[in-house]
């Protein structure tokens, strides 16, 4: 057993690529991008543990290195693809963990492999999410840029683990940013970013300022924000502020699903948490796949344009 850090790379907007180039064409285009992703982690010491289709899984002893080497793909993937039409753009989600890990006939088992493929689907594309594990290992004079989001639940796992989003662009303002020197002084009240989220459904639409969370959305008239549709339960979800970030748990009988605006695979949640990273749409007790079911838009409002609770026609 040895201690690995695990960076799972995945690939998204696939299905436009494929409908825009057709089968033979785009298979080439992501096999040379996830043979490109894995070129790139052996250059830097680390190995490629297995190649998942559009997904590559890759192991470092390195902890910095492993860092530097998805901030570097990142980075370098963002100046390839500035050019191309949105239609072809393949992005990267990217989850890391580090712990303990077994290695079985070149594969890896152990918790980080799997809270690493678990990080890389809540992770929204050009995204790096990585557990406190990773940060802290870096120690407090390395200078890597990240922002705490707060602990999380990881599926399969018993307890909350912190997770921290590596901010790889150099555009990104410093007031936004933790440096690892201050992860030993997590600040869970700090103020967010947004200033309130708003939810519409059909011709509904209700905005929410920071003092109206937590949120439930349900079928009951009690509920802070109403679906009156039969597969909704009576409280179905429930969205609060942690961490200065957007949480939403699922707490219906038939499931959540999430799916952020420009991402192809929605996020499927039974009695499950996910981080509202960007804006998008909730499926309440029906998946997008069925047409039919209740979908609720969301919108993260920013912190200058604080909307207070309200109902427009």
């Amino acid at each position: 057993m040895a201690e690995l850090t695990i960076a799972f790379v995945d690939l998204t907007g696939s299905v436009s690529v494929f409908e825009t180039l057709g089968n033979d064409r785009a298979t080439k285009a992501v096999t040379k991008l996830t043979q490109w992703i894995g070129s790139v982690g052996i250059d830097n010491g680390g190995k490629v543990v297995k190649m998942l289709g559009d997904g590559v899984l890759l192991s470092f002893d390195n902890n910095r290195m492993a860092v530097e080497t998805m901030t570097q793909i990142q980075q370098e993937h963002a100046q390839r693809v500035a050019q191309w039409p949105s239609r072809l753009k393949l992005m990267m989600q990217i989850g890391m963990a580090r712990g303990q890990v077994i290695q079985v006939d070149g594969d890896c088992f152990g918790d980080a492999v799997n809270v690493a493929s678990r990080l890389s689907d809540l992770a929204g594309p050009e995204q790096i999410l990585a557990t406190d594990t990773v940060i802290r290992k870096l120690g407090a004079r390395h200078g890597v840029r990240s922002r705490s989001l707060g602990p999380m639940r990881i599926k399969g796992r018993a307890e909350p683990c912190e997770v921290f989003r590596i901010e790889w662009q150099s555009e990104m303002l410093s007031e936004f940013l933790t440096l690892p020197a201050d992860l030993h002084a997590l600040n869970t009240s700090r103020e967010s970013v947004y200033g309130g989220i708003e939810l519409g459904w059909l011709d509904t639409s209700h905005a929410f300022s920071l003092t109206d969370l937590p949120v439930k959305i349900g079928r009951v008239p009690e509920a802070d924000f109403v679906v009156n549709d039969p597969r909704v339960s009576r409280l179905h979800a429930s969205i609060d502020i942690r961490s200065g970030n957007y949480v939403l748990e699922d707490i219906s009988s038939y499931g959540t699903w999430v799916r952020f605006s420009g991402a192809d695979n929605p996020i499927s949640l039974r009695r499950q948490e996910c981080l509202l990273h960007s804006d998008g749409e909730i499926a309440l007790g029906a998946p997008f796949t069925d047409f039919s079911g209740p979908n609720v838009t969301f919108k993260l409002v920013d912190g200058q344009m604080v909307l207070g609770r309200g109902v427009r026609p």
